[in-house]
């Protein structure tokens, strides 16, 4: 049985080893500093690890890597980053905690005495920066940019500069990330971008140089009520371009995908709900029920719908507008039962995620508490198929090397895999 084998059997909720993701996204990934540790702990060559996601300075993992963790799954990426300059051109950077790494062309950071670090948008150092990396930090926040909003003349189309087609340069892209997966044995996963409605953290536009229109997260929210119409234009807009662009994809992309990740847009706090379940019904399902249902009518793919936080009362909408698939799956958050989320919605939802607490138990754990916790998840979500393994979001600095061991000991274990 392959690695692509095992993904799939678990998509059609077939019991059989669990299988495992780590780093196929930026969803399900691992701090540069977590990916040279771990290439130390398990003897692999040394060499400056890439950065695949600047943004939260998430690392390539690697065949080699990917191969001593036991993951199933590789990543089919889009050309661009989270800042607006192509993922090309690599040259080393050491970041503030000493690390030296590979980072992008368009990684042109300002470091000031503070030893604060920023991004720009495009690499652009002569527009205002998008990114700060505060110093102590791991990763960099976006920087909100709004300009005053004029109540009266607001134009929904300043929301919409980022979405467009599919133009010859990412076509080109995508024909030479298809052939270089095309034929693996690990299930592909893979996302065009733009099908994320109201993703906040993609409303602050850290790739535009000069966003306009309603980019604060903060009145980004009150719109959803005090603007319905403003963001339903904008959805419609995007939506529209979205469906294009798929059509483009599928034709590149053909049977070499197996889950498309759709959605990173959160809808949980730890305890409660961006909106209602009334607002989601109104706002968000009509647009996702359009992606989902050309999906499944044209492609063999599974769909992948991200969203943090205590978000039960919305996962029988996520299902029912057509998302297979869900991550992170944070059972930390208010409601978020594991068992209960098995039993409610196990046979209707594959659970990608889910498989440690990457907020308590494996940055701040023993590793004889990681593994038990891995252990108990394992035999909750995984009867009958429908489970991927992976963490409760990405993984981040300074967890100890021991406790992410411990957890891929732990599931290798449970599969009775040879090490």
């Amino acid at each position: 049985m392959t690695s692509r084998d095992k993904v799939q059997r678990a998509l059609r909720h077939e019991a059989g080893p669990v299988p495992v993701d780590f780093g196929s996204t930026g969803l399900t990934g691992l701090h540069v500093s977590g990916i040279a540790a771990l290439r130390a702990h398990y003897g692999l060559p040394d060499h400056p690890v890439k950065v695949s996601e600047p943004y939260q300075m998430l690392g390539e993992v690697e065949a080699d890597l990917a191969h001593a963790l036991g993951s199933d799954c590789v990543g089919a990426n889009g050309r661009g980053t989270m800042f607006g300059f192509p993922a090309e051109g690599w040259h080393e950077w050491r970041a503030p905690w000493g690390q030296v790494v590979l980072v992008p062309a368009g990684f042109r950071p300002r470091e000031d005495a503070s030893g604060d670090v920023y991004l720009f948008p495009g690499g652009d150092s002569t527009v205002a920066p998008s990114g700060h990396l505060p110093a102590g930090g791991y990763f960099f926040d976006a920087l909100v940019r709004q300009e005053p909003i004029d109540e009266d003349h607001l134009n929904p189309a300043d929301n919409c500069e980022e979405f467009t087609l599919l133009d010859p340069a990412d076509i080109a892209h995508w024909q030479r990330e298809f052939a270089r997966v095309r034929g693996e044995t690990r299930a592909v996963v893979s996302g065009i971008g733009g099908t994320g409605f109201g993703d906040i953290a993609l409303v602050p536009a850290t790739f535009l140089k000069h966003p306009k229109g309603i980019r604060d997260v903060s009145e980004w929210y009150i719109s959803l009520l005090e603007r319905p119409d403003y963001v339903h234009r904008v959805f419609t807009y995007q939506c529209d371009i979205a469906l294009k662009n798929l059509a483009t994809f599928a034709a590149l992309a053909g049977d070499t995908v197996d889950v498309l990740m759709i959605c990173g847009t959160d809808f949980g706090t730890q305890h409660s709900q961006f909106c209602s379940v009334a607002t989601f019904d109104a706002l968000y399902a009509p647009y996702y029920r359009q992606i989902n249902d050309w999906i499944h009518r044209h492609t063999p793919w599974k769909t992948f719908k991200h969203s943090c936080g205590a978000i039960r009362p919305l996962i029988d909408r996520f299902i029912d507008v057509g998302f297979d698939i869900l991550n992170p799956v944070q059972c930390s958050a208010t409601g978020m039962d594991p068992a209960r989320l098995k039993a409610d919605f196990g046979d209707r939802l594959v659970f990608w995620g889910g498989g440690v607490d990457t907020q308590h138990t494996l940055p701040f754990g023993t590793p004889a508490e990681v593994r038990t916790q891995v252990t108990e998840r394992l035999r909750t979500f995984s009867p009958g198929g429908g489970f991927v393994f992976n963490t409760i979001h990405n993984i981040q600095a300074r967890t100890p090397v021991a406790n992410i061991v411990a957890m891929v000991d732990a599931v290798r274990d449970f599969n009775g895999t040879p090490a």
